[in-house]
C-alpha cells in the first residue's frame, strides 16, 4: 500500500478523533433517533454531512481534511491523522478498540513526517493534528509521535500549526518534549470523574493516565522558561468528554471544566455528543441529542470567557441544561427579568450577564460611558450589540425599554 493511500485511511479514522472545531448543523439532530450502532463509513457519511471535512486530491487520492478555526478566528485546512489505529485498549465507545474488525494501519515516523510535509510544501495544508491508537503502552507511542514531531520541526524545518495528542500514561518528559514542539496539545478525559470512565474505557486510569498530564502541563507552564517552548511560548493545552452514554450529568462535566481551567490552565474543553458504533458494547445505547453537546459549548463559555459561577448555570434538579434554551437567556429569564442592570452603573461582569453582550460589547460600553451616559437601545445598536435580546434585562438612565408585544 502506497503512503499517500495509508495516509487517507488515517485521516478517515481520525474523524472519530473529535478536536471539536465542527460547526453544529441542526439536521444532524435527526441522525440521533436510530438506536443501533453505525458503521464507521456510516458515522464518515455523517460527520461529512455536518460540515466537518472537504477532500484534498494527492496523486489520486481523496484526504480529507477539516478547515478548522485558530485562535483570532483564521481558519486553515488541516489534517487529522493517527500514526496507527492499531490500539490494545478496549474503550466501549471506540470502532478501534482492541479485537475491532476494523482495518489496520500503522506508519513509522520518519514516513508520517515526510508525507505529510510533502503535502504541506505543495500548499495543500496548513496544519497537522496527530493523534494514534496505544501500542505497546502510552509511554511508547507518545515517543513515536514525538519522533514524528521532532523529524518535522528541525529535520524538515516544518513551521504550520501542529497539534500533538499526549497519550494515556506519557511521562513528564515527554510532555515537556512536547510542548517544545507543538502549538496545542490534548489530554482527553472522555469522562468528568473516574466512575464515568470505568463505563467507557474500563483500563484507563482517570487520576494516573489523565489528570496527572494536564496536571504536569500547568506545572511545566509555571516552573519553566517559555522560551523553552515552540516559537518561544508554550502551547495552548485543551480537553475532550464524550456526552452521553456514561449517565454523567451536565452539572458534573462542568464542575471538572471549571476545575481544569482554574486549577490546570486549561484552554478550552470540547465536548463530542454520543454516537454509537457498530461491533462495540455500546452499538445499541442511544445516541446523544447533539443539542446537549451545543448547551455545553454555551456553557462552558460563559464560566471561562463571562465569568459566571458554576451556581449561576440554569442546571434542573437532576443536574442537566436546558435543551430548548441558552443557558445565558435562561439565566436572565430566572434573574434579571424582575431585577434589570442599569447599563450606565453595571461592571464588566454585569454586563456580560445581559443577552446579547459579548466581551467585546462590554468593552466597548464601559469605554463610551466614560463620554456620556447610554439613553437609548439605538446606542447599543452603535456598539455591536444585538439590542432586542439585552432589552428585556436592562434599563438605561433608569427607565426600562419599551417592549414590543408578540403577535404570536
Amino acid at each position: 500500500m502506497d503512503d499517500i493511500k495509508k495516509l487517507a485511511l488515517t485521516a478517515d479514522a481520525a474523524m472519530f478523533e473529535s478536536t471539536g472545531e465542527r460547526p453544529f448543523c441542526g439536521s444532524f439532530i435527526q441522525d440521533t433517533r436510530r438506536s443501533s450502532g453505525y458503521t464507521p463509513a456510516e458515522l464518515r457519511d455523517r460527520f461529512s454531512r455536518r460540515g466537518i471535512s472537504n477532500y484534498i486530491d494527492v496523486n489520486g487520492r481523496k484526504i480529507p481534511i477539516q478547515n478548522a478555526a485558530m485562535p483570532g478566528g483564521r481558519k486553515i485546512p488541516l489534517l487529522k491523522a493517527m500514526l496507527t489505529t492499531a490500539c490494545e485498549r478496549d474503550c466501549n465507545y471506540c470502532g478501534f478498540r482492541a479485537g475491532s474488525n476494523e482495518r489496520r494501519v500503522t506508519f513509522k515516523p520518519e514516513t508520517m513526517a515526510k508525507t505529510y510535509n510533502d503535502i504541506y510544501q505543495a500548499g495543500l495544508l496548513d496544519g497537522l493534528f496527530l493523534s494514534s491508537g496505544i501500542f505497546a503502552g502510552g509511554p511508547n507511542t507518545q515517543n513515536r509521535m514525538l519522533d514524528v514531531a521532532e523529524i518535522l520541526r528541525t529535520k524538515l524545518d516544518y513551521r504550520g500549526y501542529l497539534h500533538l495528542k499526549i497519550m494515556p500514561g506519557a511521562e513528564r518528559d515527554q510532555i515537556l518534549r512536547a510542548m517544545q514542539f507543538a502549538d496545542r496539545i490534548s489530554v482527553n478525559l472522555e469522562a468528568p470523574n473516574p466512575d464515568r470512565l470505568s463505563f467507557l474505557a474500563p483500563t484507563k486510569q482517570f487520576t494516573d493516565e489523565l489528570l496527572q498530564p494536564l496536571r504536569w502541563i500547568n506545572e511545566i507552564r509555571r516552573s519553566v522558561p517559555t522560551n523553552r517552548g515552540w516559537c518561544g511560548r508554550w502551547p495552548s493545552s485543551t480537553t475532550q468528554f464524550v456526552v452521553g452514554p456514561a449517565g454523567e450529568s451536565d452539572l458534573e462535566i462542568l464542575s471538572t471544566v471549571s476545575k481544569l481551567h482554574q486549577i490546570h490552565g486549561l484552554t478550552r474543553a470540547y465536548f463530542e455528543a454520543f454516537t454509537p458504533v457498530h461491533g462495540t458494547p455500546l452499538e445499541n445505547h442511544p445516541a446523544e441529542n447533539p443539542l446537549r453537546e451545543h448547551r455545553l459549548y454555551q456553557a462552558s463559555f460563559l464560566l471561562r470567557d463571562y465569568y459566571f459561577d458554576l451556581e449561576e448555570l440554569p442546571f434542573s434538579h437532576d443536574g442537566l441544561l436546558p435543551i430548548s434554551t441558552d443557558p445565558k437567556l435562561a439565566y436572565a429569564k430566572s434573574t434579571l427579568a424582575e431585577k434589570p442592570i442599569e447599563i450606565n452603573n453595571a461592571s464588566r461582569t454585569e454586563l456580560l450577564r445581559i443577552p446579547g453582550i459579548g466581551p467585546r460589547g462590554a468593552n466597548t460600553i464601559l469605554r463610551c460611558r466614560r463620554q456620556g451616559r447610554i439613553r437609548y437601545l439605538s446606542d447599543l445598536r452603535k456598539f455591536g450589540i444585538i439590542a432586542e435580546r439585552a432589552a428585556p434585562y436592562i434599563t438605561l438612565d433608569g427607565h426600562r425599554t419599551p417592549q414590543q408585544l408578540s403577535f404570536w
